[in-house]
């Protein structure tokens, strides 16, 4: 049941969308309304990571690098001709890496993740700026953009795509000894440890997860064009 600040923010949303039904009915049009479930698809499959993050009680700023290396690395992989699911495999598992390089930092070195994060994303980001001199990656074969699938079809498996990871995530952390253990790491971590509760290991496989929905993220943005910027996120 929603309490009250749901409640108003709800309210709120309803009565912009009936203010943009009179002033901007072209608003509601199939296509922008395509368009921006699309656009912002990318940005609830990171915030699914960056909510484990967050309820460990820690903050990721470098998500925007690690999008941009792994839609660049897609990209690079897919022009090389590997196939589109082995594409989408390494583009989690760049992501991945990537987000277990702050795991580590953050849990077993014990650095803040706040200092961690920033210094990787400018890292990560010149990094990748030097890599590329700034070039945008082109050439992608036909069956990059959109999965191969039609631009008509796409949408429906990237919704199904974000609905399944969405009802997974939230069923794992209601269900799963996993899911309590990120609850009881991030609320108090002597006591989680105390409970058994290895919480640095889990501090390391939250970051290293985000890292691979971000991963996932900057795969479903990158097929939506035919050229890849190395300055997306």
């Amino acid at each position: 049941m929603l309490n009250r600040r749901e409640a108003s923010v709800a309210f709120a949303i309803v009565a912009l969308g009936l203010v943009l039904a009179v002033a901007a009915p072209g608003f509601f049009a199939r296509d922008n309304l395509s368009d921006l479930f699309l656009a912002n698809l990318p940005v609830l499959i990171v915030a699914l990571g960056m909510t484990l993050i967050i309820l460990t009680g820690e903050i990721d700023i470098s998500v925007g690098s690690v999008f941009a290396i792994a839609g660049v690395a897609a990209g690079l992989l897919a022009r090389a001709g590997l196939p589109m699911p082995l594409v989408a495999l390494s583009a989690c598992l760049v992501g991945a890496g990537l987000g277990s390089i702050n795991g580590v930092l953050v849990a077993y070195v014990r650095i803040p993740s706040i200092v961690v994060t920033l210094a990787t994303m400018v890292a990560l980001r010149d990094g990748l700026r030097w890599a590329t001199d700034g070039a945008w990656v082109q050439d992608l074969p036909p069956s990059f953009q959109w999965f191969g699938l039609s631009q008509a079809a796409y949408p429906f498996v990237a919704f199904l795509t974000a609905a399944v990871l969405t009802g997974l995530l939230a069923w794992g952390l209601r269900h799963l000894a996993a899911g309590r253990a990120v609850y009881a790491t991030g609320s108090n971590r002597e006591a989680a440890r105390l409970a058994g509760i290895h919480s640095a290991f889990v501090t390391c496989a939250v970051f290293m997860l985000a890292g691979a929905f971000t991963g996932l993220a900057a795969l479903l943005n990158s097929v939506r064009f035919n050229q890849i910027p190395s300055n997306a996120g």
